[in-house]
């Protein structure tokens, strides 16, 4: 299998290699940002580097040029993952507005909608999050009870959601809400683009094991939504669920590239830690550990590009996406726990008492539970590629 890139792909990285460093933060590479990740400022941060992408014509290089977008390859987007990746460029504060929501409306919205939207997502003026788990209804969204009820031109809308990524910072959701029920649970559905700016919309932070607030709980009380608002058909919902979450998946599996510049630097940490001053590296055990994920990091990036030539050849994503996300997820806890086990008895030490990076494997480390979770836990995943690529039975306990 060839894995080298076409003369016109090696062109397109170095134009963007010359952007990112034209165009990265001051002092990004060397240390990053000092901000405070809960802070208004940091939000202000991650808006203007948006904006910076939108006006460098990077902030969504495969959408169709109409809509702002490069019209890129599938393999200029992975080349472009992989630049961002190797200087750590800083996250993307709209990244369910640009990944999932935007690319859905392209299909399933209206006119109107595209036009009054996906602009403002590109630009970064109205970040938006995803309102699909609740309290109980997490994997299983068509168990979903936050109920839109009709009542003359407008929809009232009463539930709770939880785990929302983004909510603190969002203006807008999309939303999906329980409008009929019927004998099949996935019927029934209604997705909303609803406005997190009004009275019915409560944000509540969660703070999570490492300290940090990435996730949210939302509360709706007679929150109001409009037709114009409904993505796709009233009570038929699931198909827009579907179509969203493939576009999800599809973006989680270029994570595959970060978790390659993680090992690189795991092998870093063992070759500087020491113990009776020898550096860990040298232990037997240490390097059998090395191998062995090397081994099944090397065979999530060589499993990754294999889907990725299905893709190239059908012309859209698929299932397959399940597979990269499950050995992602589940690989990225394995190396971080490894980090933590180098570190000897100094591995529980946090934050300021952290010897290695200012606690960052510690802080990874504990984040990495929850990229097991989030997107569709491994458990749903492994049901998905069973049914989905494997072709076997449905699970009958669901």
């Amino acid at each position: 299998m060839d894995f080298s890139f076409t003369p016109e792909e090696e062109a397109f990285r170095l134009e963007l290699r010359s952007w990112l460093e034209e165009n990265l933060p001051e002092g990004w590479v060397d240390g990053g940002s000092n901000l405070e990740k809960d802070s208004k400022e940091y939000e202000l941060f991650l808006r203007d580097w948006q904006r910076k992408l939108h006006d460098g014509g990077w902030a969504a290089i495969a959408w169709p040029e109409k809509y702002g977008g490069k019209n890129a390859s599938l393999m200029q987007e992975i080349v472009y993952h992989q630049e961002m990746v190797r200087v750590g460029a800083p996250p993307l504060v709209n990244y369910v507005g640009l990944h999932m929501v935007a690319p859905t409306l392209m299909h399933i919205g209206t006119e109107e909608q595209r036009e009054k939207y996906i602009e403002k997502i590109l630009t970064g003026e109205e970040v938006w999050c995803q309102g699909y788990s609740e309290p109980n209804a997490g994997s299983d969204v068509a168990a979903i009870q936050t109920a839109a009820v009709k009542q003359g031109d407008k929809w009232i809308i009463n539930g709770q959601k939880v785990w929302t990524s983004f909510g603190h910072m969002a203006d807008k959701c999309f939303l999906v809400t329980r409008t009929n029920k019927f004998e099949k649970k996935h019927k029934g559905i209604t997705c909303f683009l609803l406005d997190m700016h009004q009275e019915g919309v409560e944000t509540v932070p969660i703070i999570q094991m490492d300290g940090e607030h990435d996730f949210n709980e939302v509360y709706l009380n007679d929150a109001i939504a409009t037709d114009a608002e409904i993505v796709g058909e009233v009570d038929e919902g699931w198909r827009v669920i579907i179509a969203l979450l493939m576009h999800e998946r599809t973006g989680i599996g270029a994570q595959v590239f970060t978790l390659e510049k993680q090992f690189n630097e795991l092998v870093e940490l063992a070759k500087t830690l020491k113990e009776d001053g020898v550096p860990v590296i040298e232990k037997q055990m240490v390097r059998k550990n090395m191998v062995d994920l090397y081994m099944k990091s090397r065979g999530s990036l060589l499993n990754y590009y294999r889907n990725l030539t299905k893709a190239l050849k059908n012309g859209q994503p698929g299932a397959e996406g399940s597979m990269d996300k499950l050995l992602v997820s589940e690989l990225t806890k394995e190396l971080f726990a490894n980090s933590i086990s180098l570190q000897g008895h100094q591995g529980v030490l946090w934050k300021e008492d952290a010897v290695a990076k200012d606690s960052y494997w510690q802080d990874q480390y504990l984040y990495s539970f929850g990229q097991t979770i989030g997107g569709g836990t491994s458990e749903i995943q492994k049901n998905t590629i069973a049914e989905r690529i494997l072709g076997l039975p449905k699970d009958m306990g669901r």
